[in-house]
């Protein structure tokens, strides 16, 4: 949906805003996650990360939101929120987020596609 007025306008930069924020610290929590806990959900939240970084690499299966504790299906809740509003990719709004992802992506064991 397009802003049609000003008002629009602004309402639609400070939701933007408000979605990147809780975002970042809910992306921030489940990378912790999965950089340092091994139980049986954290495999779903390095997939649920890997697909918030390289989407075609890696694809994100709705039904995971299912298999987790609610705290982490709220968390990728608020970066699906993130990344509808679209003012960054998650990995850049953590400090070294790109190679953490990679790294925790590696740590779990994900394969890239070939070419990837």
């Amino acid at each position: 949906m397009a802003p049609e007025t000003l008002d629009d306008l602004d309402t639609f930069a400070a939701r933007s805003g408000e979605a990147t924020r809780k975002g970042a610290q809910a992306f921030a929590r489940l990378l912790q996650l999965a950089e340092t806990r091994d139980s049986g959900q954290i495999p779903r939240v390095a997939r649920f990360l890997a697909a918030t970084y390289n989407g075609q690499a890696f694809q994100l299966d709705p039904f995971e939101l299912r298999a987790v504790d609610i705290a982490i299906s709220d968390d990728m809740l608020c970066c699906l929120d993130a990344l509808r509003w679209g003012r960054a990719d998650l990995y850049t709004l953590v400090p070294d987020g790109d190679a953490r992802v990679r790294a925790v992506i590696d740590r779990w064991g994900l394969r890239w596609p070939a070419g990837g």
